[in-house]
């Protein structure tokens, strides 16, 4: 793992999404599983229930992934930044609606996209760059 990025970053993305969607489920009690306005995680990332489990999901992914091989952490490090991409633009638009089932706030769209960077970044160029070195 201390020779790859893809790895590495896949591992602590991982075990922090895991940590930040169980931590979420301590201030969501009572608020609806889709409910489009959630609790405050760390006084200002709102989630709901399907955002906590969301983040287990992904952390998931991210730490089997991660803790796997060079191939899977790279793959799901460009997947996930990709979809973080996505969810970071079009969360802007979602604020308001009835289609924020994540309860989303302006807070997690720049989190989402700042995760995005990384992980595209590692995802698409790490390797390539740590092969270079590598063999120079």
């Amino acid at each position: 793992m201390r020779t790859s990025p893809n790895r590495l970053v896949g591992t602590i993305f991982g075990a922090v999404y895991l940590l930040v969607g169980a931590l979420g489920f301590a201030v969501t009690g009572g608020v609806g599983f889709i409910s489009t306005s959630g609790g405050l995680l760390l006084g200002i990332f709102e989630v709901n229930p399907l955002h906590n489990v969301a983040h287990l999901l992904i952390g998931a992914a991210l730490l089997i992934a991660g803790l796997s091989s060079v191939r899977a952490a790279k793959g799901t490090n460009t997947v996930v930044g990709a979809a973080y991409l996505l969810l970071g633009v079009v969360g802007f638009f979602l604020v308001g609606t009835a289609a924020n089932v994540l309860a989303l706030n302006t807070f997690d769209h720049f989190l989402h996209l700042a995760s995005a960077l990384v992980l595209l970044a590692v995802g698409i160029g790490a390797e390539q760059g740590a092969r270079r070195a590598a063999t120079a």
